[in-house]
């Protein structure tokens, strides 16, 4: 018998059965399958067997699900698979036989040969159906259906192989609304808000449950009056004792109350974090204040040793330096927790600026030298082949840097400290650089110490390894945790191992660091590498010089002061008065300041000249940020907006994540941190007042 007369048996079938090619387009129909269905052979060949089927349905994506499953298992396995209840014609249902044909590793054909399934539910569940309903042809089991219909704190019901629904608990009742004749026979997509329609949600969840054998759920569902729950949804795929596939159980709770609770606690939590915040803020505010008062007044103290009358005697110089070291010290402290609440809300960001790593390192090692006890000698080792100026944020390296450093520092009383850069890795556009720091201290590990109940707390904020009211190192426990928060946001590491050749401690880390580009062949001071270098050493060694020429310069220069701390006003005005400003006006607010400025109305100040005097006849204003009446932002909008365009620099002593970035975007020029540097404040008064430079 040849081809031909074989594929034409198909044909002549009793058997309802349609063959497929490889790409699902019916060949075959057989005879059985025209007098079942009441069709034509010309309205099955050569088209889609999904379109024939589906087409034209309200829920075809849902139908499609079973056969295309069936298919998809029959092809992988070369076996034999069921596709229960997949197809309906008026009044019956039907299932397939999905056989797939091989030759060798080639499709050849698929076969769906098609079976009547009767109807288990019997005449009470079918007249409850509408005639165009689709009918449930799943077996209920009357024990099981006893113990569900008990259970009325969840929705459990079982669907059809597409998603219809089959069963319902009096759970299902109380949650969702619908009476068993209103919703059996409807598809479970119903419970469902329109953007889960358009975004395919019921679709995807039944073909993942196919997939992975069940799936869950969290989200919107809606009642039949229209009002929504939120739930907890579980689709389990049911198999029968043969593993035929029969359709689907669906598990749900309703969340409403458990999410309502979530949110006010995030709502809490996120309302605290902004309590926090703000405490911060004020803590910072309120402490540096008088911190900048009582350092400024002690600095002013040790500087009149230039003036013969206002030398201090040996003792008072030696109480003026306690005063000195031990408010750095607090300043310190302050700083740190500071930096530590920044990083925990993940507020820091990084700059992109030219670096000089080299000078970052001997910036560090000459402010740590001057601290060391005599018997500790401290090296600096900079690979020749570092970079001159890279792309990075020198601030925060320098603050990791420092941070290591300054903890080598502390705990080691005698020896050596050794500081080395090299670069370890770089490509096209970036080079890591990894600073090492060597030291002959105690050491993390002490004897008795076990490694593993040490080590994981080396990096723990708040935390120090010795915890006995005796210890002889104080601290807050945040550098090494800060130095490692920071390294890591550079793209680095920050590693500890014991130092083998003596006791000690060896730390390195890894920062990335952007390429600048090669200078040009100019000597000019547009050169980046120029630029940069001439900054490092105005923020170095030539602070000297750099005094000398604002004392050149303040004779001829006017300054408004606008400050609100009456011990920071005459410290101000001292420290100004010192760099030989003799024309220098102060008021108590920000209205007092835009009054003056904009010739509005008189306003009181302290003066060391004419109160009078024309916004013109100024030529920086120093605005603190936080006054009464008128801070200094809404003061310096006003300005602005009134057309002054004199260089106006904060005073703050807010120090948290963006309040550099603030004062800037309301049309300040500059920022300066209390408590004051005297360097910071020079190079400030020189960069603006200076134009000659």
């Amino acid at each position: 018998m040849g081809d031909l007369d074989t594929m034409n048996l198909w044909d002549l079938s009793p058997v309802p059965t349609l063959v497929l090619t490889p790409s699902r387009i019916v060949s075959r129909v057989s005879d059985g399958l025209l007098e079942a269905w009441k069709c034509r052979r010309e309205d099955f060949v050569g088209r889609d067997v999904f379109t024939i089927l589906y087409a034209g349905s309200a829920l075809e994506r849902f139908d499609r699900i079973p056969l295309t499953r069936a298919i998809e298992v029959a092809v992988a396995t070369r076996k034999v698979q069921l596709c229960y209840t997949n197809y309906s014609t008026p009044g019956a249902s039907w299932s397939a036989r999905v056989i797939p044909f091989f030759k060798d590793e080639t499709l050849l054909a698929l076969v769906l040969e098609w079976m009547l399934v009767e109807n288990p539910l019997g005449d009470a569940a079918s007249a409850e159906h509408e005639p165009t309903t689709p009918k449930n042809m799943l077996a209920v089991d009357e024990t099981f259906r006893l113990l569900v219909q008990a259970v009325k704190d969840y929705a459990i019901f079982l669907l059809d192989t597409r998603g219809y629904v089959a069963t319902w608990n009096a759970g299902a009742k109380l949650l969702k609304g619908y009476s068993r004749s209103a919703i059996v026979g409807q598809h479970f997509s119903t419970f469902y808000g329109n953007e889960d329609l358009a975004a395919g949600k019921p679709v995807r969840e039944l073909e993942i449950c196919l997939r992975e054998g069940s799936v869950q759920d969290e989200g919107w569902r809606y009642r039949q009056d229209g009002s929504r729950f939120w739930a907890n949804v579980v689709i389990t795929a049911i198999y029968n004792r043969n593993g035929v596939h029969v359709g689907f159980g669906k598990v749900t709770r309703d969340l409403t109350e458990r999410r309502n609770a979530e949110l006010s606690l995030l709502r809490a939590c996120e309302e605290s974090a902004k309590l926090k915040n703000e405490f911060l803020a004020n803590m910072s505010h309120e402490i540096r204040t008088p911190m900048h008062g009582m350092l400024s007044a002690c600095a002013l103290l040790l500087d009149g040793e230039e003036e013969e009358e206002k030398r201090l005697t040996p003792k008072q110089k030696e109480m003026a330096d306690l005063i000195a070291d031990s408010g750095q010290v607090l300043l310190q402290v302050i700083n740190s927790i500071l930096d530590y609440s920044k990083i925990a809300s993940d507020s820091v960001s990084l700059k992109s600026e030219p670096v000089d790593v080299a000078e970052v390192m001997a910036c560090v090692v000459r402010n740590v030298q001057v601290r060391l006890r005599p018997e500790v000698e401290l090296k600096l080792d900079v690979s020749p082949a570092l970079p001159k100026a890279v792309s990075g944020d020198p601030l925060r390296f320098r603050q990791i840097v420092q941070n290591i450093v300054d903890n080598a520092a502390k705990f080691t009383e005698e020896g050596c400290i050794a500081v080395q850069a090299a670069v370890v890795a770089e490509d096209a556009t970036t080079c890591t650089v990894q600073t090492t720091v060597v030291d002959t201290g105690i050491g993390v590990l002490q004897k008795g110490d076990a490694e593993s109940e040490t080590l994981p707390n080396l990096y723990k904020p708040f935390t120090q390894l010795d915890t006995s009211t005796n210890k002889r190192f104080q601290g807050t426990g945040l550098g090494l945790s800060i130095a490692k928060s920071l390294v890591e946001l550079m793209g680095g590491q920050l590693e500890y191992r014991p130092n083998p050749m003596r006791q000690g401690s060896i730390f390195s880390f890894t920062a990335k660091f952007g390429k600048v580009p090669p200078p040009p062949t100019s000597n000019g001071v547009d050169d980046p590498h120029q630029q940069l270098h001439l900054q490092m050493r105005a923020s170095g060694d030539d602070v000297d010089a750099l005094v000398q020429r604002l004392r050149e310069v303040a004779p001829q220069k006017r300054i408004l002061a606008a400050e609100d701390n009456f011990i920071n006003q005459k410290v101000l005005v001292r420290i100004l008065d010192q760099f030989r400003f003799a024309k220098i006006d102060v008021v108590g607010n920000g209205a007092e300041a835009v009054a003056l400025l904009t010739n509005t109305s008189t306003s009181t100040s302290i003066s060391t000249s004419d109160p009078a005097a024309q916004h013109e006849d100024y030529d920086l204003v120093l605005m603190d940020v936080s006054m009464p009446i008128m801070d200094g932002l809404e003061a310096t909008a006003k300005l602005r907006q009134s057309g002054v365009r004199l260089p106006i620099v904060a005073m703050t002593a807010y120090a948290l994540a963006g309040d550099m970035e603030r004062v800037l975007e309301k049309g300040m020029d500059d920022y300066l941190r209390k408590p004051m540097s005297r360097n910071a404040l020079v190079r400030t008064l020189l960069k603006w007042l200076d134009t000659g430079s």
